[in-house]
């Protein structure tokens, strides 16, 4: 009983001097009995008692074990004892394939091994790499500017060409303003995030490019794709994303689309996707990098191609690394969207700008664009040559269209999994180019790439390509892929 009265006696002086007082006294039965002199029954002294314990134990400090340094025996131990994790996963067998290397520039015709080539893995769509113009052009942009700005287009590396390069490009697309970046690739995934952030939503094509699909990661965005190049399957994902979500209204949101598929050569029904976009009330950000150049009367693209207003399209984008032979993207559309990105687009503020050759280059590939509309109908009759060419080629498909500068080549019968059907290709681009002196590709895909689109032979038509070249071309895939597929059920 007196060991209980002490401890009533003390708990009473700790909640008299405690600053709020009153408000702990009506927080526990045992203080209002001792504040207020209420008999304690049993439980109410346990309360109290746990109370003060628990008072006690926090106001301690913590335990922390007496500092002892490692013998060298218990060091000698642990080290023997640690295996360090692989800095990267396990390289296969597969993976110390040595690509073809090329000797020289990566026209029409190339060396590999000092042996020339019939070239079909570059995007060199109008044949412009190595015109006497373009390089007469950068000679005089080295000779001027040097080859490197050496700082980011917002601090110290805007020169006079970058800003003759927007301009040229949104005079001939016929948009208010133009935005250039000095790589193509980040060019994608640094516009998409300056616009969508997180909450918002984008529909996508499933199988878009692995550029765009890291810029819709970046972008923290709410994504849902649709099948591929499928506008019924986009019309029911627009109808069910609006349904569902009742905030869909105040979000920002977007449709991401292609011109012509890398991962499948097939062109977008832009016309379609206009009026879903008007419909569902969605952006358009639409990726022109296999069109721009190439589609269309001109070579404006596909809103000239599909004769839709390109004001109707929101955001146009494209690499320049393709039919303009030179390095780095744009983006074209309002003053608001390419003033955004100036201080918004991490590929424009945090990169050093586009080398000055390389914009002075792209300038005078459009000029030879609108100067030379033959360019487009030569490049037109090889695709078509190509097409028709390889039509009916034992065990392989062409998927891409008719108009595409991409002719695309899937199995017609898969082994069963991506990887055995990656293999079987290779070694068929493999047998083509040692047998045929014919360089082609398979679309071989990084490991982060997320797209499910079959994997096919790819070969990149050209405008300097010959009639001969076309038929070599078709003959020799033809003639490797009898010896390759026959016999095997495909």
């Amino acid at each position: 009983m007196e060991l209980s009265n002490n401890i009533v006696t003390a708990f009473m002086d700790y909640i008299k001097n405690a600053s709020d007082w009153k408000t702990f006294a009506y927080d526990t039965p045992f203080a209002r009995a001792v504040v207020f002199g209420v008999p304690i029954g049993g439980h109410l002294f346990l309360e109290g008692l746990l109370v003060v314990v628990i008072m006690i134990l926090l106001s301690q400090k913590s335990y922390k074990p007496p500092k002892r340094p490692l013998t060298n025996q218990e060091i000698n131990e642990l080290c023997d004892e640690w295996v360090p994790e692989s800095l990267i996963p396990p390289i296969e067998e597969e993976m110390k394939k040595e690509p073809p290397i090329l000797e020289s520039a990566a026209g029409p015709h190339t060396t590999i091994n000092g042996k020339e080539v019939v070239n079909f893995t570059s995007a060199n769509y109008l044949g412009l790499m190595g015109h006497e113009k373009l390089l007469e052009s950068c000679n005089s942009a080295i000779d001027k500017y040097g080859v490197g700005s050496c700082g980011p287009r917002g601090f110290y590396g805007t020169i006079d060409v970058h800003l003759d390069c927007e301009a040229r490009i949104a005079k001939f697309l016929g948009t208010p303003e133009s935005i250039v970046y000095s790589y193509g690739l980040s060019t994608m995934f640094s516009i998409i995030p300056a616009f969508s952030k997180k909450g918002d939503i984008i529909i996508a094509d499933e199988g878009v490019h692995w550029s765009i699909q890291n810029g819709l990661h970046l972008s923290r965005s709410r994504i849902v794709y649709f099948k591929h190049n499928n506008m019924e399957s986009l019309r029911r994902t627009l109808e069910e994303v609006t349904r569902r979500d009742k905030r869909v209204e105040k979000l920002r949101r977007y449709i991401v689309v292609e011109s012509v598929y890398q991962n499948s050569g097939q062109i977008a029904p832009l016309d379609e996707i206009i009026k879903l976009k008007e419909e569902y009330k969605f952006r358009v950000l639409l990726d022109e990098s296999n069109s721009f150049g190439v589609l269309g009367r001109s070579g404006r693209g596909l809103t000239e191609h599909y004769n839709v207003p390109i004001d109707k399209v929101d955001i146009i984008t494209a690499a320049m690394g393709h039919a303009l032979a030179s390095e780095g993207g744009f983006c074209t559309g309002s003053n608001q969207v390419v003033d955004h990105q100036r201080l918004s687009s991490s590929g424009y503020v945090f990169s050093a700008s586009q080398p000055p050759y390389l914009a002075s280059a792209a300038i005078t590939a459009i000029d030879l664009i609108e100067d030379n509309p033959q360019l487009l109908t030569r490049l037109r009759n090889n695709i078509k040559t190509l097409f028709t060419g390889l039509s009916g080629i034992q065990g392989l498909q062409i998927t891409s269209d008719v108009l595409s500068p991409l002719v695309f080549l899937v199995l017609k019968k898969s082994t069963g999994s991506l990887k055995s059907d990656l293999w079987l290709l290779e070694d068929f681009a493999d047998r083509v180019l040692k047998e045929h002196s014919v360089f082609v590709v398979a679309s071989k895909r990084s490991t982060l790439d997320k797209c499910n689109l079959p994997v096919g032979i790819r070969l990149f038509v050209s405008a300097a390509h010959t009639e001969s070249d076309m038929l070599k071309a078709c003959e020799s895939l033809k003639s490797v892929a009898a010896s390759v597929f026959t016999g095997q059920n495909y």
